[in-house]
Parts: C-alpha cells; structure tokens; sequence
C-alpha cells in the first residue's frame, strides 16, 4: 500500500487526506501547529492517523507522495530532507487535478484572483456545473472526492503553484504580477515571476493563457519566455485583436472572430481594476460557450468579495470601507485610485519588503490622516509622515476605528487597506476585517 504523507491538517491538507484514503493511500497527516478541532474530528471519523504539535520525522520520511501545504517554505528543514530522500512533494492542486478530467480554469496573480474567480464562477454557474476552490472555500481534494464537478474554477497561489508537475489547466488566467511574497523567493522578484507562470508551463496549443496585456512585467517574460498556449489579452490602454479591451467605456472582447461588447457603466464593481477582472472572467465564459446575455446579467448583478474594497456601513455621512484583503501594496494602489472623497487611510501590519513609493501620488491628493495598525510601525511613520497633517499609531482595531471616527467629516472615506500581512495582530485577513466590521457596527 503506497504511503502518503500530508503536512498540515487545514482546509488543503485534511481534503488531501481524504480524496488520498479513497484512492487506497495509507495516509498520515502531520502538522507541527495544532489542527483546528473540526478537522480533528473530520480525520478521527475517516479513521485517519494523524498527529499536531509535533513532526514524527522517521515516520514521514517512509512516505511515498507528500502533500505540503502551501503555508511551508521550501526552506524547511524537513522539507529539505524529504527531497534529499528523492520523495516526491505535491500540492494538493497536482493531487487533486490527477483524479478528475474536468475543464480547469485556473487564475492566478499578484491582486485581483479572489475577484475573478468569485466573478467567472458566479457567471459559469449560470449555466454549467462547476465548483470554485484553490486558495477559496471548500478544498478542491474535497470537492473531487465528493462533488466531482465536471468544471472548477481554482484560484491558485504561487506557493501551490510551486509543487506542481503535470498540472494543466485548459484556462490559465494571470490577472497581474507586482512584487509580492518576495521573502518566500529570495527576494528576487524574477522567481516569483516564474512562479507564477508555471500555471502555463504544461499547456499546449489548445489551451488558453488569458492575462493583462497592460502589465509590463507579463509582457516582458513572455517575449523572453514563450509558452505553447493560445494568447488572449485584455487591455484598459490598448486595442487588442484577440482578447478584450476598452473603447469609450465599452468592453470590447473578440475570440474567434466573434464579438461581445459591454458598457462598464454597467457593472456591478467599480474601478479600473475591476473592468479588468470583468474582462479576464468574460473571456473565460466565452470560451466555455456562455451565452452573451447571460454574461452581461452576472456582470451586473455579482456582489463583490468579502474584505475587498467591502463598503461596511455609512455613519453621519462618513463611509466605512473594508479592504483587509489588500496584504500587498498594489492592491492598496487600486483601493486608493479607487476613492472619490478625502480619505482617513488605516494601513501597516507584517512588512514584506513593500516600496510604498507607487502610493505618493494618491496618499499626497486622497488622504487626510494615516492610522497606522501594526506591531512596528516605523516604516510607515518614516514614510509617509511628512505627507499627511494626522499620523497616528495603535494595537487595537477598535481604538483605530474610534480614532477615525473621531477624525473624519462628513462626506468622508474610512479605508482598511493595510497593504501588510496580518499575522502580527491577528489570525489573519479575514479576523482584522470582521474586527473592524464589528468596531464600525459598536461606533
């Protein structure tokens, strides 16, 4: 009986373990952090071993297959003696992806992917059966083993990308590239870049690459690196043959010499960003035969992502915005773009090498006072200190929240964009945005 080991017993691996134990795996999950309770159970109901707060090193070196979650740095030690061993290491994408023939669209990038994935599956679920999963709800190991949709819409991190081997989707979606997560690549920039671009590496001619035609970075690697898959770009600059782009606030899309057209007057999201995000998953609904209207209909209707530019409430005419999704600068970029009245901006949290230059402009026009949320906020207190009258700094969401209260008039925005991690102050993006949501609602 082969043996397959999992490291982590979260949402990935605790999917893995089960999809791995109907496919006649022996599994053992390992996680060197404590596993939630409902995963507990889930493994103590399947009859899986597993094991928390610890690492059983000889017992995980007998694996055959290891499933790593996304979380664990190759760097690890143990990580490294595994492959020293010549075991081989997957994500659980690759694990998933080798028992189930459906039609993978599969979206990456630095910003946007929540987004679009949430959009294209909210469109394709109109007319065609299809999951949503990856970095997203229920894991995709899971929902093959039970579900076993015919179509999956899979947002996709670098760090899963990064233990591939086979993985091929039909669709490959690159929203964007901007530096990010650079302390997992050596920070250098070039490795993320290629990082990303292995969601194309086993396509063919047959499949697509969809990706913003605006960003230089995309641009330039695939001049320098080609890939086999057929090219549809979408442009807010350029007019673009094949693929979608923007004319007198009008999407234009063409694939296979048939058109769609869409006012963006129309759609639901707002800002520049988002016409992309609505171009990217346009193009994927074409290409799987999604009637027009129904495109345009969902386009118009889908609600957004939660922590994603999330408008909270309004009090005494002052707006409360929460963008706790923005865990890098560039997100922060289009949550600034994206403000149309002065704005008390509430920003910091884990640094990961952020140049905050590409905020200047919108910080010196937009922003009226800085609340900086973090454990050490002197980079931030550094940089933008001289740019704004009110620069302040706390532990405490509910105390930033009072804070801002205090300070903005009426007509004004009250932005959570942190650009930062959140591992310093909390569970993460999700727990500082629900802090911040209930601190609006206790105002």
């Amino acid at each position: 009986m082969k043996k397959l080991v999992v490291l982590g017993g979260g949402e990935s691996g605790v999917g893995t373990a089960l999809l791995g134990k109907e496919k006649g795996y022996s599994v053992f999950v390992s996680d060197k952090g404590t596993i939630k309770e409902k995963y507990k159970q889930v493994l103590i109901h399947n009859e899986i071993e597993w094991e928390d707060e610890t690492h059983t090193v000889d017992k995980i070196l007998e694996a055959d297959l290891v499933m790593k979650s996304p979380g664990i740095p190759d760097k690890v030690v143990l990580v490294n003696k595994i492959r020293k061993k010549g075991i081989q290491v997957v994500s659980e994408i690759e694990f998933a992806s080798m028992y189930t023939n459906a039609t993978i669209v599969g979206i990456t990038g630095s910003n946007g992917k929540t987004t679009t994935a949430s959009l294209t599956h909210h469109i394709l679920e109109q007319e065609l059966e299809v999951g949503l999963a990856g970095n997203i709800g229920d894991s995709f190991a899971k929902q093959v083993l039970e579900e076993n949709h015919p179509n999956y819409v899979l947002e996709i991190s670098s760090f899963q990308l990064d233990d591939i081997m086979k993985f091929k989707p039909h669709i490959a979606v690159i929203t964007n590239i901007t530096p990010d997560h650079l302390d997992r690549y050596d920070y250098k920039f070039e490795n993320y870049i290629k990082s990303k671009f292995r969601i194309a590496e086993n396509q063919t001619k047959e499949d697509y690459l969809i990706y913003d035609a605006d960003n230089e970075v995309i641009v330039n690697h695939l001049k320098r690196s080609p890939v086999q898959s057929t090219l549809l770009p979408f442009s807010i600059e350029k007019k673009i043959e094949n693929g979608a782009y923007l004319d007198n606030d009008n999407i234009i899309l063409t694939v296979d010499n048939k058109q769609f057209i869409m006012p963006t007057a129309n759609l639901a999201l707002e800002g520049k960003h988002n016409i992309k995000n609505a171009m990217a998953a346009s193009t994927v609904a074409h290409l799987l035969k999604i009637r027009k209207q129904t495109i345009r209909e969902s386009l118009e209707n889908f609600q957004g992502v939660e922590h994603r530019l999330e408008n909270v409430l309004k009090i005494n005419k002052v707006q409360y915005i929460n963008d706790s999704k923005a865990t890098n600068v560039n997100a922060t970029y289009y949550a600034l773009e994206s403000m149309d009245a002065p704005t008390v901006w509430i920003v910091g949290g884990v640094d990961k090498g952020n140049s905050y230059e590409e905020l200047f402009p919108f910080v010196n026009e937009k922003v009226k006072a800085i609340i900086c949320l973090g454990v050490d906020n002197e980079k931030l207190i550094k940089t933008f200190g001289n740019m704004v009258d009110i620069i302040v700094e706390t532990q405490f969401m509910s105390e930033a929240v009072k804070i801002a209260y205090k300070i903005a008039d009426s007509g004004d925005n009250v932005l959570l964009s942190p650009a930062c991690a959140s591992f310093d102050l909390f569970e993460n993006y999700e727990d500082r945005g629900r802090q911040f949501k209930n601190a609006v609602r206790n105002l």
